[in-house]
């Protein structure tokens, strides 16, 4: 017996391109815009983020430090997240920082970034009272806004990897953080070429949230965490 497509599945066939040259030049521009329209986020960010970028042996003195959580490994900061913790610890020895504020994921009760990142840091030499822990930094743009409207903050550094240090600084700035971002080095592996990948996406939303500041999943009470550990330390 002998098989017919069917009509419909005929017609889903790819699409002709144009035949004439005032066509063909339509397609270009369009296919130009596209990609003009894809890149431009991310070109905001580089322009943002240009003179904010810095390293642990040059970061200002700042009275804050925000560490954003990068995933758990049974309980404990995963590879990612320790050197961001590191980083964090080597500033506060050298005197550069006077407060960490890590903010992270506890959005269950048997996954707790915060806790894992504070018990990380006063291993590390890191007073307890020196850490102030946002547990409802589900993302990027949701720990910026909180380290400003809950917890107070106007102005700090902030820890990533270097694929995502320039997104964090771009949003803290639009939330109204004052910030100079660390990224701190990590090995090219599969998570590095992900974590990369992923930010050509993110982008598109950092632009959206710096432009339409959409209130945090969950924002809450003000909290005098950060206040009390700078009066502790005498900031």
């Amino acid at each position: 017996m002998r098989f017919v497509m069917p009509r419909a599945v005929r017609r889903l066939r790819r699409p002709r391109l144009p035949r004439t040259r005032a066509g063909q030049r339509r397609a270009v521009q369009a296919v130009m815009l596209l990609c003009v329209l894809a890149l431009l986020p991310a070109t905001w960010m580089y322009v943002v983020t240009g003179d904010r970028l810095r390293t642990t042996a040059d970061a200002p003195r700042t009275d804050v430090a925000v560490v954003f959580g990068a995933g758990l490994w049974d309980g404990e900061p995963s590879p990612y997240l320790a050197h961001r913790l590191d980083a964090a610890a080597a500033l506060y020895r050298d005197g550069r920082i006077k407060v960490v504020l890590v903010t992270g994921d506890n959005s269950r009760e048997d996954y707790d970034e915060p806790d894992a990142m504070r018990t990380y840091l006063t291993a590390r030499g890191v007073p307890d009272g020196r850490i102030v822990s946002d547990y409802a930094g589900f993302d990027t743009w949701d720990s910026c806004v909180r380290a400003r409207k809950i917890f107070g903050v106007h102005e700090a550094v902030l820890i990533s990897q270097g694929f995502h240090i320039r997104r964090a600084v771009a949003l803290c700035q639009a939330a109204g953080v004052r910030s100079y971002g660390i990224g701190v080095d990590a090995k090219h592996d599969v998570t590095w070429y992900y974590g990369g990948t992923r930010e050509i996406f993110a982008a598109g939303k950092a632009a959206l949230d710096a432009v339409f500041k959409p209130d945090p999943r969950f924002l809450g009470p003000k909290e005098p965490g950060i206040s009390r550990a700078l009066a502790v330390a005498g900031g």
